[in-house]
């Protein structure tokens, strides 16, 4: 199956993660992808491996947050592959932190990244998109739609992100574009190994947020937002899309383990 077929396709924070399985995926179907990506080498890693494999694809270095840096990239993609058709915005950063602790400059890089990254990257593709019909596709998140401990800033972010995605997908509606929100729950990811709860959390607080069926791999949310981004979910429209373990249906929770006198909670 090759859904998109010579449909020229943006994925941000294509070097690594999710982005690289979802680069990886809309090749394999056909589209001539732009591999997007903060570090120049991360992105011509991951559209190398693409076109290794007989697919297309460009490596552009960008910094989501900065207005001049998206829209020179995006002019750059649609002449050097063509007028952008799909956009999937999964360009993102994180980390734990005391609320009360919380660094105003991180807090306005995760914000700046995860929120403003994605408006933006909607901003200049759109007139690409509104000239013949396209598709977006923002990735959140479950600290999105559900409160999680540590982590203020990048629920503010994604949260903001499902509700860009709904004032999108109805101020488009009638004009050929398809705004949709994909929010993935734990996820096996070079930026998920990096996070580290604070000196003094309480790991207990997060269980509530963690899957009784574990996290996910890339590639099965890149299976998710491909078939979002295809014709045959013509009818989604401004919808979020979860894929989480089931945290978002049945509020997550692996049961705090009994203690007894050879367990971790009661050691020491």
């Amino acid at each position: 199956m090759a859904r998109f077929t010579d449909r020229v396709a943006i994925v941000t924070g294509g070097g690594s993660g999710l982005g690289r399985a979802t680069a990886k995926l809309f090749a394999d179907e056909g589209a001539k992808v732009a591999v997007l990506d903060l570090m120049q080498d991360t992105a011509e890693a991951a559209a190398a491996d693409i076109t290794g494999a007989g697919g297309t694809a460009k490596a552009y270095a960008v910094d989501v947050s900065d207005a001049a840096s998206v829209h020179a990239a995006v002019d750059a993609i649609a002449t050097d592959l063509g007028r952008p058709q799909v956009l999937v915005n999964s360009a993102g950063i994180g980390g734990f932190a005391k609320s009360e602790e919380e660094s105003p400059d991180r807090w306005a890089s995760i914000i700046g990244v995860n929120l403003t990254g994605t408006f933006l990257m909607c901003r200049f593709t759109l007139p690409y998109l509104l000239d013949g019909g396209g598709t977006i596709v923002n990735i959140a998140s479950n600290a999105g739609l559900m409160g999680q401990p540590y982590s203020a800033a990048y629920c503010a972010s994604k949260g903001g992100v499902v509700n860009l995605t709904r004032a999108l997908a109805v101020e488009y509606v009638d004009a050929g574009v398809r705004v949709n929100c994909v929010a993935p729950g734990g996820m096996r990811t070079p930026l998920t190994k990096g996070f580290r709860l604070p000196e003094g959390a309480d790991f207990d607080v997060l269980r509530p947020v963690m899957s009784r069926i574990g996290v996910s791999e890339p590639e099965e949310v890149a299976e998710c937002i491909a078939y979002v981004a295809s014709d045959t979910a013509r009818y989604m429209i401004g919808s979020i899309i979860s894929i989480d373990g089931g945290l978002v249906t049945y509020g997550g929770g692996f049961p705090k383990p009994p203690t007894s006198p050879t367990s971790p909670a009661s050691a020491g």
